[in-house]
């Protein structure tokens, strides 16, 4: 092992990660070793960071000589999940990587809808064991990304407003503090921690067990979507706003402005869609109330049919393809009156080409149930979450589309409310990482998030992440 990576001497590191990799059962993999290269690459490839050590646990017995080799030496550790954080939380340069991603194991008991998940499940995990039971648990609208991220952060999806999010939906985790402490969170056992861990993010430790109790699902469910051309955006968008203001609980909504990919064949323009899926038992009572929306605002075409749940969850998987370059921008707002439309409209219409997009999720429902401050989720009273991302994948496009992107930010403030969703946007900022997550979360929560980070994280070994400073 070299002495030096990166510019930062480490000597005085050795013995302790001697130790730690004496210790530990899983790959532990440095520069220069094979595999490095393609292990230390995260989803987003505009993230390019060379991590000291990248350990790959075999079980959750290696977390603990990590954290104690991370304390002893002072390096930087980044706890990685499923490997999908926009941000790129989940590596650092000179420093430590526990990669959690080969831990995938989920179990569902079907007499308590409890689901139990480890920390590297991805959401097809989780919904491939729990759809045979007609079960589901509430993961984000994509099969690919890793719940642990999603779920500390918050888990806006599918079934936002049937179930919430899926923080809403954890029951109990199993948490490792930096100490060493091995601990059970939950609305009984250190109920600041549990309080904390979910829309807190990584902050407080690392969480080895996920239990969720999960919601029953009709099998299969219905699945709509509802094409626009430019020349219908503004009629259909004002359509929607009418439409969703009475929505059972059972109808999820998402407006999405793309290019489609070529293989739809559906040309070089923007397109609107609007995915809805209904999670109720009566399939008649969902149609009617699309036919309602079609009625007032006519699509150019429609996809609508029954569809198993893992399938409607992994349809949208190819937009998110692997080995790009990435950014996420995000605002809360509740409006969607003229001057809104225009905004929207407008940041829809300058969308730099195919692989970039704008959506709105519509929320209400189950979610906004939640009282504020039971979790540390930063924002439930806003009707719609927007958000702006884009991919490619060609390193000379990065000016093109990060402009578009301080564009669409800077218009998206115009409707925004209080908070931001951390889940939905990429690291790039100018200030202290404490201070956009202050700002995120909002100085009330984010003082709560510090008296909990003091308590179970005072040295701030967890620091690689939307950072709260004890």
């Amino acid at each position: 092992m070299s002495s030096t990576t990166g510019g930062f001497s480490v000597p005085e590191a050795m013995p302790a990660l001697r130790r730690m990799r004496s210790q530990v059962q899983g790959q532990v993999l440095e520069p220069g070793e094979a595999g490095y290269d393609e292990v230390r690459e995260v989803w987003n490839q505009l993230i390019d960071r060379y991590p000291l050590l990248i350990v790959r646990a075999a079980s959750v017995a290696d977390i603990p000589p990590v954290l104690e080799a991370a304390r002893a030496t002072g390096l930087p550790l980044a706890v990685r999940g499923g490997g999908h954080s926009n941000a790129g939380h989940g590596t650092v340069d000179d420093g430590i990587v526990l990669d959690l991603g080969e831990l995938r194991g989920v179990s569902v008991d079907p007499a308590t809808r409890q689901v139990t998940a480890a920390p590297g499940a991805r959401t097809g995990d989780v919904d491939a064991a729990t759809a045979p039971y007609r079960l589901a648990v509430p993961l984000g609208t994509v099969s690919t990304p890793g719940i642990a991220g999603m779920t500390l952060g918050g888990g806006v999806g599918w079934l936002v407003r049937s179930a919430g999010l899926a923080l809403d939906r954890l029951v109990q985790a199993e948490v490792i503090t930096a100490d060493g402490q091995q601990l059970t969170a939950s609305a009984t056992e250190h109920p600041d921690l549990f309080w904390g861990l979910r829309g807190g993010g990584g902050n407080f430790g690392v969480v080895t067990s996920f239990i969720y109790e999960a919601v029953a699902l009709p099998d299969p469910v219905l699945g709509a979507t509802l094409f626009y051309r430019p020349a219908q955006w503004r009629r259909a968008l004002a359509a929607f706003e009418r439409w969703s203001r009475d929505l059972p609980d059972e109808l999820t909504s998402i407006l999405t402005v793309m290019v489609l990919p070529q293989h739809r064949g559906m040309g070089d323009e923007p397109w609107l869609l609007l995915r809805c899926t209904w999670v109720g038992e009566d399939e008649a009572r969902g149609r009617a109330l699309l036919e309602r929306l079609c009625r007032a605002a006519p699509p150019d075409e429609t996809d609508i049919g029954p569809i198993s749940w893992p399938q409607w969850q992994s349809a949208a998987d190819a937009l998110f393809t692997d080995a790009a370059r990435g950014f996420w921008r995000n605002t809360a707002f509740s409006r969607m009156d003229e001057d809104a439309l225009d905004t929207i409209t407008a940041v829809a219409a300058a969308l730099p080409g195919r692989g970039t997009s704008v959506d709105i999720h519509h929320l209400g429902g189950a979610f906004a149930r939640v009282p504020a401050q039971s979790t540390a989720f930063p924002n439930r009273s806003a009707r719609f979450w927007m958000t702006v991302n884009g991919y490619w994948h060609e390193p000379d496009e990065d000016a093109r589309f990060t402009a578009f992107a301080e564009q669409a930010e800077g218009a998206m403030k115009r409707l925004g409310e209080q908070g931001e969703y951390v889940n939905f946007r990429a690291r790039e900022y100018t200030r202290p990482i404490s201070d956009l997550t202050q700002s995120a979360y909002g100085e009330q929560t984010y003082r709560r998030l510090q008296q909990v980070k003091r308590l179970y994280d005072p040295g701030n070994l967890f620091r690689v992440n939307y950072n709260v400073v004890p």
